[in-house]
């Protein structure tokens, strides 16, 4: 059994891992958490505490971390003799930290695709440009390493998988789907990063159509959905990290990804990115300081973990997938719905950061009682979701699934 978790990261979704943590340290054992700023580690620890949250008396501690150095994220695993770890920081140190797990034999976790500060948007499938190039590494090491173990990619990818599995002969399409229909009461924010949210959104939208590769620009192809709770809602076909994984899992089915965005989001960011305000590529001004665009609006910018307070609303994330069953069209939605005022009552943060940051914790502890502990790097689609739905419905995230039949909890639609 594996025990003791290093967090990496100390924002929004890091504040729901320390809190989920907690909740299950008897699980997890000894915890700590680390990020380039310490006084942010020691906040959330102290957030911790405030709320009791330490489900047994143990060790919770903050540590100063340059995890863009691999020789000092290994050395703080030596350290704390932390056996998984949660990256939940930049995506701009996947690639580092898991260096540094593979070279400590210790499983690692991360929410999100690795990217280069230099680039906007990478040639897919993405993950083969990074993470897999070290799956004959992880596999040599015997080192567990999940990819994508947030909610989109991560929960959503699990999603596909069940439908799949339980209702299908045939996959034909996937379409994630990612609605929020809270509001944080700002005149314009962004629900996490605004750096890495804005990457998202001045690249090339690829998804997967036809056995090969579409490109798209964004807010291109939009569509009306109707979904559980949140109703009728606008999204738009957008770049995602699942649809480059889920492409190679699944290459005979069409993979698209939709996100929600309101006429004014859509407004804000298009001045933004017209006026080359979102650009990723330095510029100089008149009194010769250096300056990245994109770092200047994000600095200007409300801090994501500020909005959780006032957030009020709710979201719906799923995974809608077509196939055939006994040579009859099958269609299945299968989904969670989660609410920003509890997600703050519970642990201080909104929905966003709260659905994002409770998965990686449940598969760490399935990595600690052995059940994800397959010594090798896997993707989310690639493991049993079974388990997974079962922790889930018990530390705060159900999952649900509708059909033309019912729509119901998981284990009642099986």
């Amino acid at each position: 059994m594996k025990r003791n978790v290093l967090i990496i990261g100390a924002g929004g979704v890091a504040q729901v891992v320390a809190h989920k943590c907690a909740q299950n340290n008897g699980v997890l054992g000894d915890l700590h958490i680390a990020s380039r700023t310490v006084s942010k580690c020691e906040a959330i620890i102290a957030s911790v505490h405030a709320k009791a949250e330490m489900k047994q008396d143990g060790v919770f501690e903050a540590h100063a971390l340059d995890a863009m150095d691999t020789s000092a994220v290994a050395a703080l695993i030596g350290t704390t003799g932390a056996q998984i770890v949660i990256n939940v920081g930049s995506p701009f140190v996947n690639m580092t930290v898991l260096e540094a797990c593979i070279q400590t034999k210790t499983a690692y976790i991360d929410t999100a695709i690795h990217e280069d500060p230099s680039k906007i948007c990478e040639t897919p499938p993405w993950y083969g440009n990074y993470e897999w190039k070290r799956r004959e590494a992880c596999a040599q090491a015997g080192v567990t390493a999940i990819l994508g173990a947030g909610f989109d990619p991560g929960m959503v990818n699990a999603f596909a998988r069940f439908a799949i599995d339980e209702f299908m002969d045939e996959v034909k399409s996937i379409d994630i789907v990612d609605i929020n229909a809270g509001s944080h009461g700002k005149y314009f924010s962004t629900n996490f990063d605004p750096e890495i949210n804005f990457r998202e959104f001045t690249g090339t939208v690829y998804s997967w159509q036809s056995g090969h590769w579409v490109e798209n620009k964004m807010f291109e192809v939009g569509r009306e959905w109707d979904l559980p709770v949140v109703g009728k809602q606008k999204a738009y076909m957008s770049g995602h990290d699942e649809v480059h994984s889920l492409a190679a899992n699944y290459p005979q089915a069409d993979i698209r990804f939709w996100m929600g965005f309101g006429d004014h989001y859509i407004n804000v960011f298009s001045v933004l990115q017209n006026l080359g305000l979102l650009s990723e590529q330095p510029v100089v001004t008149a009194e010769g300081l250096e300056v990245v665009p994109l770092k200047l609006v994000k600095a200007v910018l409300p801090d994501p973990s500020s909005l959780a307070p006032n957030y009020t609303g709710k979201t719906c994330i799923g995974a809608l997938v077509k196939g055939t069953k006994d040579g009859k069209d099958v269609e299945v939605f299968v989904y969670n719905v989660a609410d920003h005022k509890d997600a703050y009552n519970e642990v201080g943060s909104q929905g966003i950061s709260y659905t994002a940051g409770v998965p990686p914790v449940a598969m760490a502890m399935l990595i600690a009682d052995g059940t994800y502990d397959h010594g090798k790097m896997m993707n989310v689609e690639e493991l049993a979701p079974k388990p997974l739905f079962t922790l889930l419905d018990a530390i705060g995230l159900p999952t649900r699934v509708k059909t033309d039949d019912a729509d119901c909890a998981w284990h009642e639609a099986i």
